[in-house]
């Protein structure tokens, strides 16, 4: 009988890899799932034999091969592909198994399982012989090497729940440490059983003993000293017997001493240590009784508790008869040299994956590594961030403020009204014929009416998917007046969806009330903008004229004015020149492809590498480089816009003073004023439609993915109560069909007693996880009264 620990393996549950990676291969590769067909197959045929469960000496090389499969697939896929992986908790099969969505998980269990199988090969391996037990010390110590790899490699890429009660707790670093020295311990006392059976020296078998005691004592230190708890997580059988092993050796290396110390006439000293032997036996002896250890093991440390009860009482006989030495107080005794003949063995397979399968067995070699795909996407969000925030709208913040500025000081209107008494300036009316070939009051209507049927759309979507959880609480209420439900009620349930909805019923309220400014700043300008699409004899009857007054314009008024047109032309000349160079930077950005550069770069990289997007920044950075010309040059036009409009201030100072007060000139220059104002304000709000339209429409996948997550959990809340209507019918039939086949009893119940409860049945908990993880988009911009 084995007096030695095997570590269980942890129950595996079915995935549905076919599935999950052909939705992740379509959704973020440019391939198709068919291209790799084989190697889905691949996978599912690996994990079935490759998780562990079966104990045999080939499954060693079939979960090393699995284990090497997934080093490599981590290496082409994120360890979330939406791929739910199960497993239970080692010591406790039938327990609700912890779910979790990473390829990261997987792979600790298969580790853990691969120790374990080591372990379980080590304890069935017959420790009579000597070949016998030099395969199970190997064993042992592949299982600590196994385990020592799982601690350094795996469990820090194991990203755990939040909540503490979701978490693995047998993949804890303490957990799995506590194991390894567990194992070193026994791999140890197989070496010690060796030197017995090879009647290696006293002196020697003791410093044996004492590293094995020494080994046991660390593994228990670890399980009690470990934060949180995982005391709860072994039988309590394991820790006593830990413990009776750790008072075993630590007596057994005394007794081996005491016989050495008796070769070498030191009976003192023997005598000392078989009192410190018996101590030890004792206490461990009882340990064992009370915990409930294998009896080999209460067998093994009673056996040598009575060797050492026999020697003690001749020792002390022949102590006091013939060699009267003085006895050492225990405290005063040699410490025994622990020696270490075992080391924590990693299989060569592990540290190096590319020796355990071939290229040509990889699995997804032909798949671009999600690292590198990762970072294509990601500099191509921050070449768009950078060329939209940095240059485009940059570029448009400048000509804001320049019109801004010109519009405060009635410029170009009012040097318009001086130089073209009669009629319309060219400028106007180049603007009022962009407005109307563009049919400019009628697209902004549409627009308007898009922009509101788009927010009714997605407010109806959002409405859908609360009609959903209503309809299931409606359902879950009924359910629970009709018997006993043991789940949480659906206002708990859903406490996520619901929080996670008024989230998206929030930005549309804020959404409402910029698309309502926009209304209002159509209402306030839309005489004007309408006003710019006449034709030129009615637009041009509109403005007043103040012909046969030129010639009353003082000379110096006319060198302002003459100043100004400068000013102005060079103005206009800065706004076409930043025009080109977004235009130029849009251009680049369109046609700037990063895949052939980060393809360069991965290919630098080692191929079992796990390369993470991070790794190709220096590219990133050089690449977004080129874009910093644009930066610049509008950093340049900045500074001379500035310039320009500092000349202006004074310059149009001057004029303004310059100027007789002719009633007919300012009224002129309003009416030019007032639709040159339309005319941006017709751009402004142009622009606010375009922003508003985009955001609700990226908006609606992101309310229809809500909804239909919404749709799914309700299903499976559904489901749990479709299942309960079906227990209780069978309970109800099996019932029946008892009470019509059992015979009364002799004497009736009392009707008290008869009036039994209807059974609560027990149901699984719902899956928790985030069903819907896409950001909210950014809401529309809060749009100014100008």
């Amino acid at each position: 009988m084995p007096n030695q620990l095997a570590i269980p393996f942890k129950k595996h549950f079915p995935v549905s890899i076919r599935q999950a990676v052909r939705d992740y291969i379509h959704a973020h590769s440019s391939d198709h799932p068919e291209a790799f067909k084989w190697d889905i197959n691949r996978w599912e045929s690996l994990r079935k034999d490759g998780v562990g469960g079966v104990v045999h000496v080939n499954r060693i090389d079939t979960a090393i091969n699995y284990h090497t499969q997934l080093v490599f697939i981590l290496t082409k896929m994120p360890a979330d592909i939406n791929l739910e992986i199960s497993y239970a908790h080692a010591f406790s099969p039938a327990s609700t198994p912890i779910t979790m969505r990473s390829l990261a998980f997987e792979r600790a269990a298969v580790l853990f399982n691969l120790a374990a199988l080591y372990s379980q090969l080590a304890s069935s391996e017959d420790r009579s012989s000597q070949d016998g037990v030099k395969r199970a010390s190997a064993f042992y110590q592949n299982a600590a090497g196994t385990l020592s790899f799982l601690v350094s490699s795996a469990l820090p890429k194991l990203v755990f729940a939040s909540d503490k009660e979701d978490l693995p707790r047998d993949l804890s670093e303490s957990f799995v440490k506590s194991m390894e020295y567990l194992m070193l311990a026994q791999a140890q006392e197989c070496v010690w059983q060796r030197a017995v059976m090879d009647h290696y020296k006293n002196g020697l078998i003791a410093k044996l003993a004492a590293k094995v005691s020494s080994l046991y004592a660390v593994s228990l230190t670890t399980i009690h000293a470990a934060a949180p708890p995982i005391t709860r997580d072994f039988p309590s059988d394991w820790i006593s017997q830990i413990e009776t092993k750790q008072s075993h050796f630590a007596a057994a290396a005394q007794y081996r001493k005491s016989i050495d110390d008796l070769e070498a006439n030191r009976y003192g000293l023997e005598l000392a240590r078989l009192f410190q032997a018996e101590i030890t036996a004792k206490k461990g002896y009882n340990m064992a009784r009370r915990g409930g250890v294998q009896s080999a093991v209460l067998q093994d440390i009673k056996s040598l508790l009575d060797a050492v009860q026999k020697n003690l009482t001749r020792a002390e006989r022949d102590n006091d008869l013939i060699y009267h030495q003085d006895v050492p107080a225990s405290s005063a005794l040699p410490p025994i040299q622990e020696v270490s003949m075992v080391q924590s063995n990693t299989p060569p397979q592990l540290q190096d994956p590319k020796s355990a399968v071939g290229d040509e067995g990889i699995l997804f070699g032909e798949m671009l590594g999600w690292g590198a795909r990762e970072a294509i996407n990601i500099y191509n969000d921050n070449k768009q961030t950078l060329v939209k925030e940095k240059i485009s709208d940059a570029a448009q913040e400048m000509n804001d403020e320049a019109e801004d500025i010109l519009a405060a000081l009635n410029l170009p209107s009012s040097l318009e009204a001086l130089e073209k008494p009669v009629g319309l300036p060219p400028s106007l009316l180049k603007k009022a014929e962009e407005v109307r070939l563009e049919q400019g009051p009628e697209s902004i209507e549409a627009s308007l009416d898009d922009v509101h049927r788009l927010a009714h759309h997605d407010m109806a979507i959002l409405n859908e998917a609360m009609d959903i959880l209503d309809n299931e609480a409606s359902e879950d209420e009924a359910a629970r007046k009709e018997t006993l439900v043991s789940r949480i009620p659906s206002h708990q349930a859903n406490r996520e969806l619901v929080q996670k909805q008024q989230r998206y019923r929030d930005v549309l309220t804020q959404a409402a009330e910029s698309d309502e400014l926009v209304r209002q700043k159509w209402d306030e300008w839309e005489t004007n903008i309408v006003a710019l699409t006449w034709d030129e004899g009615d637009l041009e009857a509109l403005v007043p004229s103040n012909a046969g007054r030129a010639t009353s314009v003082s000379a110096q008024t006319q060198k302002f004015a003459r100043t100004l047109r400068v000013l102005l032309e060079s103005l206009d000349e800065l706004f076409r020149a930043r025009k080109e160079l977004v235009e130029r930077a849009q251009r680049l950005a369109d046609g700037d492809n990063v895949r052939s550069k980060i393809l360069k770069a991965a290919s630098n990289f080692e191929r079992w590498v796990d390369v993470q997007p991070v790794m190709f920044e220096d590219v990133s950075d050089e690449e977004l480089a080129k874009y910093d010309r644009f930066i610049q040059g509008l950093a340049e036009s900045q500074k001379k816009q500035e310039e320009i409009l500092d000349s202006l201030r004074v310059n149009n100072e001057h004029f303004v003073q310059s100027r007789k007060e002719d009633p007919s000139i300012k009224e002129r220059e309003q009416a030019l004023r007032s639709l040159d104002l339309a005319y941006h304000k017709y751009r402004e709000i142009s622009r606010n439609l375009e922003e508003g339209m985009k955001f609700y429409n990226n908006l609606t996948g992101i309310l229809l993915q809500f909804k239909e997550a919404c749709k799914l959990w309700s299903n499976a809340r559904s489901k749990e109560i479709r299942s309960l209507s079906h227990s209780l019918q069978t309970l109800s039939i099996s019932a029946e069909e008892k009470e019509a086949t059992t015979p009364p009893p002799a004497v009736s119940e009392a009707p008290s007693a008869r009036a039994g409860k209807k059974p609560a049945i027990s149901l699984p908990p719902l899956n928790s996880s985030e069903w819907e993880t896409m950001n909210l988009p950014a809401s529309p911009p809060r749009f100014s009264k100008r």
